[in-house]
């Protein structure tokens, strides 16, 4: 039987560390991610703080994500 005390978990606590952990994960495999959204409405900050003003972004269709990885 484990306790919280004896489970490490790693998690993301920043965008930079998501985008890395995503990078990281996805390139050299040929992998393709589709979101498809429906009147999603995202706040984004300008800054970190409770001071921060929001840009309102609609999203309403497909993003895909494609990685790949070049040698130079």
């Amino acid at each position: 039987m484990s306790t919280d005390s004896d489970t490490e978990i790693d998690e993301t606590q920043t965008w930079p560390e998501l985008a890395i952990g995503l990078y990281e994960r996805l390139t050299g495999r040929g992998a393709e991610i589709t979101y498809e959204f429906e009147d999603m409405e995202v706040d984004v900050p300008d800054k970190v703080g409770e001071d921060a003003d929001h840009a309102r972004w609609r999203l309403d269709g497909t993003l895909t994500v494609r990685t790949s990885q070049h040698d130079d």
